[in-house]
């Protein structure tokens, strides 16, 4: 999906891209390797950090997904790989309006998220205590949401766990166009 995705940025002429909750930044070298201009941009610094570590030569910054910090209609496209599954239903809808603020018009969003119904708490990591929330949605409930903030569905598609225990649930991508 990165690799579709990178080449409709390319076709729409705009390379710039951000990736948002770009973690420890393996979508956006992804992204840089399809020959876009991206940015990572992440709320935690110590993500950030690390993704500045693992990808020396990329750019990376602090910012939330509500507030993007670059001007309306200057990028080409927006990625969020497994970046909304932090964001309540609350917020996601803000989060939407300001991924068709910053896209050009025509521009593309690629999200991934995790499908199902309830949250996923994760309390142990690598044996370190932690609180993690993983927020499972429908693909019908992001289409809509999409829709109802000036999207169009371009493609989407639900992967099912691949049986390697790593995954317990299916997986969404879906690439939605900002309308004119």
């Amino acid at each position: 999906m990165i690799g579709a995705f990178a080449g409709l940025v390319l076709r729409g002429g705009n390379r710039h891209v951000l990736d948002v909750g770009c973690g420890t930044g393996v979508a956006t070298a992804a992204l840089a390797d399809a020959a876009l201009a991206v940015t990572g941009v992440d709320l935690s610094p110590n993500m950030i950090a690390q993704a500045r570590r693992l990808n020396p030569g990329l750019p990376f910054r602090a910012g939330s997904m509500l507030d993007l910090d670059v001007d309306d209609g200057s990028v080409g496209g927006l990625c969020a790989w497994y970046s909304i599954i932090h964001v309540p239903d609350s917020h996601l809808a803000a989060v939407f309006a300001e991924f068709r603020r910053v896209l050009v018009a025509g521009g593309f969003v690629l999200l991934a998220f995790q499908v199902g119904d309830e949250p996923r708490v994760l309390t142990d990591f690598d044996g370190q205590r932690v609180q993690l929330t993983f927020i499972r949605r429908q693909p019908g409930f992001v289409r809509d949401l999409l829709s109802s903030n000036g999207f169009r569905i371009y493609t989407e598609m639900v992967r099912q766990p691949d049986g390697d225990g790593l995954e317990s649930t299916p997986q969404a991508y879906v690439i939605a166009r900002r309308a004119a």
